[in-house]
């Protein structure tokens, strides 16, 4: 946990030199901690792993269970209130029922599209939030930043068969996987507007999609650290 203030805010699923430490007033779960752990107080930031939801996914390798985290990402969002963040193509969506933009569910929830670029990243970087726990206009104010980026993510500059379709440079993975510290930022302050609670923590719009929601996806997931974060080198550096 990052020394300083009470964390007011809980980031799932990062890793071990994730930016997000350097925080204050942030609560962080990487490898060693195991987001699957986290039974509340605070609103979440998370990071769940993509490659089995995203574009691409049919070239992806997955492990078995690998999929279970978006799952269990999505209802500790509806729980505790935050935001969960995922690729612009992602299936989860569908998946999961998630609301398109425009539209909002049961738990209050929308969706929020944004390109990664506005906060820094050199690639466009297509992305969605799943935000519940705060309406609309409670959404901090977000950057624009006009004009193309200078470079491409390999997923946006594929094809669905992975031959290339653009000119722009292509970004290394791990500048791929990293996140804007900006965007680490704004999306700690996107969490802590999220902040519909009872006397337990919990929020009362998301109650009934709680614990029991999240013994299941738990359950799906094999227990060891190596598996609550497939392919930890693989993951988003968050």
């Amino acid at each position: 946990m990052n020394q300083g203030p009470s964390p007011t805010v809980a980031v799932l699923f990062a890793r071990s030199d994730s930016v997000y430490k350097g925080l204050s007033g942030v609560d962080v779960y990487d490898q060693d901690r195991d987001a699957r752990t986290y039974d509340g107080p605070w609103p979440v930031v998370a990071h769940p792993p993509c490659r089995a939801w995203g574009r691409l996914r049919h070239m992806a390798n997955p492990r078995p269970d690998e999929r279970n985290l978006a799952r269990l990402a999505v209802a500790l969002v509806r729980e505790f209130g935050g935001v969960l963040e995922h690729p612009q193509a992602s299936t989860l969506w569908p998946a999961q029922g998630l609301p398109e933009p425009g539209c909002r569910d049961q738990f209050g929830g929308f969706t929020l599209p944004i390109t990664q670029f506005s906060w820094g990243h050199r690639a466009t970087k297509s992305t969605r939030l799943y935000i519940v726990g705060c309406e609309p206009a409670d959404v901090p104010v977000m950057p624009l930043v006009l004009g193309d980026a200078p470079a491409v993510c390999g997923t946006s500059g594929r094809r669905a068969d992975g031959t290339r379709k653009t000119d722009r440079p292509e970004i290394c993975k791990a500048e791929r996987e990293h996140t804007p510290y900006a965007l680490a930022v704004w999306l700690v302050q996107l969490a802590r507007a999220c902040h519909f609670c009872d006397a337990d923590g919990r929020s009362e719009r998301g109650r009934f999609a709680g614990q029991e929601t999240r013994t299941f996806h738990r359950s799906r997931a094999r227990t060891s650290a190596e598996s609550a974060y497939p392919g930890t080198h693989h993951l988003p550096q968050i």
